[in-house]
C-alpha cells in the first residue's frame, strides 16, 4: 500500500489508477499537480539541514504543486546538526522530519534507532554508488545528495614547467614526478595533504589507502595493518622528502585542501567543489590550469574510490513518515539534483547527472569525474561502525604525532590497530 501512495503522488494528473492496483510506474511530469485524496495532501513536514544544502523556496513550491506537501526547512549548522539529532532521538522525538545525515553518523544513527528504513530502487543505487554507505543488514536508511567523492586534482601548468609530459597513473610515476617537480622549482610542495588533528586527516588518510591498496578494514572491521603501514610510510617519506608540507602539521586541513586554487601544490586528493572553484577568478590564482586524473594505486588507475557524502533520511520518529519518504525520493532525483546544482552549486550525487553537466558544458574540466563517479565504493565491509567519530580521533591524532616527527610510521601503525581493536570489544 506504501508503494502504490508513493507512485500514484508521482504520476499525471490525467492518468488513472485502478483501485488496489499496484501497476508499473510511469515517469513523472514536472510540476504534475497532487493527487486529490493523496493522504499526505496538505501534510506540511520539517527539513533540518545545513543552509548549503537547502532546496530553494521555488524549488519546495514545484514540490507542494505535485505533492500537495509542505516543506518547512530548519537551516542548522553542519556542526550542530549531529547534536540536535541526538538530544531530541535519545527523548524519542523527532529533531525534524527529514534530517541531515553525513555519512560518517550513519552507523551510529541506525544502531542507535534513529532512522527509518527507506524504500530505494535498484536503478538509484546503482546511479548513486555512494548509497552504499547508508546500507545496513539489507536496508538503506539515508540518500546523498551532495557528492563527497573524493577526486586526484593535477595542476597542468606546473606539470608543464617540471617538463613532465605525461600525467601520472600509479603511485610510483606519481612520487617521480613529486621529485622532479620538487627539484624543477615548479613548486616548493608538491603534494597537498593535511597532516592537522583533525577530521580531514583521517579522511585523506584513507583515501590514499584504500585507492592504493584496495582495502582499509578486515571483514571483522579490524584494520589493515599492512595497508594501514603502507600508507602511513609513504606519507612520512613524502614528509621527509619535501613533497609534504611539514608545517601542514599546524594548518587547518580546509586550508590544506585551498593550496590547490592557491597554486600551492600540484597534487591533491580532494572533494568535488575544487571542480568548479579552481576555475572561479575570485577565489583561485589558477584558473584553467587544474584538471582531474584517476585515484593512482601501486599497479595502475585504482579499481575503486571512496567518497564522504551527505545525504538525507527520515526520522525514526517523524509523525509524517510517509510525507517525510516522498520528499527523500524527491530530492533524490535527476532533474531535483540538476535544479540543486544550478541553484546552490551543489555537487550531484547521480553519475547520470555528472554526465549531463559534462555534456551540457556546466562542468567545464570534467578531467576523471564521470569515470570516477562510478566507481565510487566503501571501505567498510560492514557499513561505517557506530564508533567511526572515536576511532578517526585516533587516527589523526596519531598521523599528527607521525608528521611531527614524534613516532615513527610502525609505532603509528600499532597503535591505530590497537585502539580499533579496543573500540571494536567496546562495542560489542
Amino acid at each position: 500500500m506504501k508503494k502504490v501512495m508513493r507512485l500514484a503522488s508521482m504520476l499525471l494528473a490525467a492518468v488513472f489508477l485502478l483501485a488496489g492496483c499496484g501497476g508499473d510506474a510511469t515517469a513523472p511530469a514536472e510540476n504534475a499537480p497532487a493527487e486529490e485524496g493523496s493522504a499526505t495532501d496538505g501534510t506540511e513536514i520539517t527539513l533540518m539541514i545545513p543552509d548549503w544544502g537547502a532546496p530553494t523556496e521555488e524549488m519546495l513550491a514545484e514540490f507542494k504543486g505535485e505533492t500537495g506537501i509542505s516543506v518547512k526547512v530548519l537551516p542548522t549548522a553542519w556542526d550542530d546538526t549531529k547534536s540536535k539529532v541526538s538530544i531530541a532521538s535519545a527523548g524519542k522525538n523527532a529533531p525534524a522530519d527529514v534530517i541531515e545525515v553525513d555519512w560518517s553518523w550513519a552507523g551510529e544513527f541506525v544502531s542507535a534507532g534513529w532512522l527509518e528504513p527507506l524504500e530505494v530502487d535498484d536503478e538509484t543505487k546503482e546511479d548513486i554508488p555512494s548509497v552504499s554507505y547508508f546500507d545496513f543488514d539489507g536496508k538503506t536508511y539515508a540518500v546523498p545528495y551532495a557528492n563527497g567523492l573524493r577526486l586526484a586534482y593535477m595542476n597542468k601548468k606546473m606539470m608543464e614547467e617540471a617538463k613532465i609530459e605525461k600525467a601520472p597513473e600509479n603511485w610510483t610515476e606519481l612520487e617521480d614526478a613529486f621529485k622532479q617537480l620538487k627539484e624543477s622549482g615548479a613548486v616548493e610542495y608538491p603534494y597537498l595533504f593535511p597532516l592537522a588533528a583533525e577530521e580531514k586527516t583521517t579522511t585523506s588518510f584513507m583515501s590514499v589507502a584504500y585507492t592504493r591498496n584496495g582495502v582499509i578494514f578486515n571483514d571483522d572491521d579490524t584494520l589493515n595493518r599492512e595497508s594501514v603501514l603502507d600508507a602511513l610510510t609513504l606519507i612520512d617519506d613524502c614528509v621527509k622528502k619535501g613533497y609534504i608540507n611539514p608545517d601542514s602539521v599546524s594548518i587547518a586541513g580546509i586550508d590544506t585542501f585551498k593550496g590547490i586554487n592557491n597554486a600551492e601544490g600540484a597534487f591533491l586528493f580532494g572533494p568535488t567543489s575544487y571542480i568548479t572553484s579552481s576555475n572561479n577568478p575570485e577565489v583561485s590564482k589558477v584558473v584553467d590550469q587544474i584538471t582531474t586524473i584517476p585515484m593512482p594505486s601501486k599497479e595502475g588507475p585504482a579499481e575503486n574510490t571512496i567518497s564522504f557524502t551527505e545525504a538525507v533520511g527520515v526520522s525514526a520518529f517523524s509523525e509524517n513518515k510517509e510525507a517525510a519518504k516522498k520528499f527523500v525520493e524527491w530530492f533524490s532525483r535527476p532533474e531535483t539534483q540538476l535544479a540543486l546544482n544550478k541553484a546552490i552549486d551543489n555537487t550531484p550525487t547521480r553519475t547520470s547527472v555528472i554526465e549531463k553537466m559534462v555534456e551540457e558544458g556546466i562542468i567545464k574540466e570534467p578531467g576523471s569525474i564521470v569515470e570516477q563517479s562510478k566507481i565510487v565504493n566503501t571501505p567498510f565491509p560492514n557499513g561505517v561502525p557506530k564508533y567511526y567519530t572515536k576511532m578517526s580521533t585516533e587516527m589523526f591524532n596519531l598521523i599528527n604525532q607521525m608528521g611531527q616527527g614524534k613516532i615513527t610510521p610502525e609505532e603509528a601503525a600499532d597503535k591505530m590497530v590497537e585502539a580499533v581493536d579496543k573500540l571494536i570489544e567496546e562495542n560489542k
